[in-house]
């Protein structure tokens, strides 16, 4: 089995274990450090805020499962961790947890001949993000963001 299907399958093995835990799984990383195969998950609870005790506890969980599925046929490294405050968003719902915060945003292709944006996301619908840049609102298709991460307020 090739990276990617390998990945793919570790993805959607990972994802439905979560989905039983009622946590999100906010990225995958799967790469070789030097001879070392090592797995870095990026989970969060829905509402955000996942603990290290979380993490901890999850890492124990997920070794048992993955172990049980047999999907790495290799000695791998499992790291569980917190996204932290400045997660990447990806996906619709990621962007929606964000909703009156100030979010940079990466894209694929340039929106009026910038492929970054900064600003409030005022609303999201269907596969669309209204972002206020301070001078109007402007509308983002999901499909042309690369990713995004929320932007800490300054005290």
């Amino acid at each position: 089995m090739d990276n990617d299907a390998l990945r793919d399958e570790l993805m959607g093995a990972v994802e439905d274990f979560l989905k039983t835990q009622n946590l999100d799984l906010v990225d995958l990383i799967f790469r070789y450090e030097g001879r070392n195969l090592v797995l870095r998950l990026l989970v969060d609870m829905p509402g955000g805020g996942i603990s290290i005790g979380d993490c901890t506890s999850l890492n124990k969980a997920l070794s048992a499962f993955l172990e049980g599925k047999n999907i790495l046929q290799q000695h791998y490294t499992l790291e569980v961790s917190s996204p932290g405050l400045d997660r990447p968003l990806k996906t619709k719902q990621d962007f929606s947890r964000c909703v009156n915060r100030k979010v940079r945003f990466f894209l694929r292709e340039p929106i009026e001949g910038k492929l970054e944006y900064a600003g409030i996301i005022t609303k999201v619908v269907d596969e669309t993000v209204y972002v206020d840049i301070g001078i109007r609102i402007i509308e983002i298709q999901l499909s042309k963001i690369t990713t995004g991460k929320q932007e800490m307020e300054e005290v």
